[in-house]
């Protein structure tokens, strides 16, 4: 047996709301659900981002959703699907919107990224299918 596709990512974040702002109001991702400052649900194509405020989840009361125990010290990674002329366009509204390019270049598949970081400091990307021999 094989999972189809991933249906959900979590990053993990020290402020739901900046990121949330940062998710929505910049990369334009639709916000499915809230659950105060611990959590933000955004689609994105056929799956959904999710961000969990760390600290808050370490405090949910027992007796709630038997959601197993998870989290992560650090800066995550996601990276985004875009063709090359949709990462050219991304480079230019995330400069627009003060968000600094930290990396960006070509794999040796001929795959182009461009790298940057979330106001918690995860690593996002944008990268070209060709990455993974995907169409």
């Amino acid at each position: 047996m094989q999972p189809s596709s991933i249906l959900e990512t979590a990053l993990y974040v020290d402020d739901v709301e900046a990121a949330a702002q940062f998710y929505s109001g910049v990369l334009g991702l639709e916000c499915i659900l809230r659950a105060g400052e611990e959590s933000a649900f955004f689609v994105c194509g056929a799956g959904v981002l999710i961000v969990f405020n760390v600290e808050k989840l370490k405090q949910r009361p027992a007796g709630g959703l038997p959601i197993p125990k998870h989290g992560a010290e650090g800066p995550g990674h996601v990276c985004f699907r875009a063709t090359r002329d949709e990462i050219a366009a991304w480079k230019s509204h995330l400069e627009k919107h003060g968000i600094a390019i930290e990396s960006e270049f070509d794999w040796p598949s001929g795959a182009h990224s461009l790298y940057f970081r979330d106001p918690a400091g995860n690593s996002v990307e944008f990268a070209e299918p060709k990455l993974w021999n995907l169409k």
